[in-house]
């Protein structure tokens, strides 16, 4: 699995960003918000149980995630068709402000590491990464586990101080001053 440190792949896949057939499609990349902090979280399965109470807490989040200049990008192994009849037919998804990304060739998922091998679908994993394309922070839990969004907002406030931030700390809050 790549982790803190580590290039982000490049990547280029079909999205959903919107409910509506009209315009749900668009072409996405990996060079399509060069130069902005980026949050990459991964789900097994859409139609499933504990992914869209992620997704949807994600959504609830988004402007804290705009505010900071970081864009979202939620992602599984399953096509852009299955992601538009999941957002049309599951009410806490149709106004999902950040695009699903349909990574049905699984480049994404296994150049991260993050495809388990067993089932074939995404780990459920997330990933920080900064405006160079490097990784800062990587979560993976186990497949019936949903993560926190929150922490997920609260660790990408403590990577844009760039200081030394201590346990549980929240922004807005003192950093560490190392003695001199």
């Amino acid at each position: 699995m790549l982790t803190v440190g580590d290039k982000f792949p490049e990547f280029a896949v079909k999205a959903v960003v919107s409910p509506d057939m009209k315009t749900a499609f668009r072409d996405l990349s990996s060079k399509d918000d060069a130069g902005k902090w980026k949050v990459v979280f991964f789900w097994p399965k859409d139609f499933t149980f504990v992914c869209p109470t992620e997704i949807a807490a994600f959504g609830k989040l988004y402007g804290e995630f705009k505010d900071r200049d970081a864009v979202v990008y939620g992602v599984s192994t399953d096509s852009e068709f299955v992601h538009l009849a999941w957002r049309q037919n599951h009410a806490d998804l149709k106004d999902l402000p950040f695009p699903m990304l349909a990574d049905i060739k699984r480049e994404l998922t296994v150049d991260l590491g993050v495809l388990d091998v067993q089932e074939g679908v995404a780990k459920r994993a997330t990933f920080i990464v900064d405006p160079e394309g490097i990784i800062r922070f990587a979560y993976v839990t186990d497949l019936s586990v949903g993560r926190n969004p929150q922490e997920v907002l609260r660790v990408l406030d403590a990577l844009q101080t760039d200081e030394l931030c201590p346990c549980n700390w929240q922004k807005g809050e003192e950093v560490l001053k190392p003695a001199a």
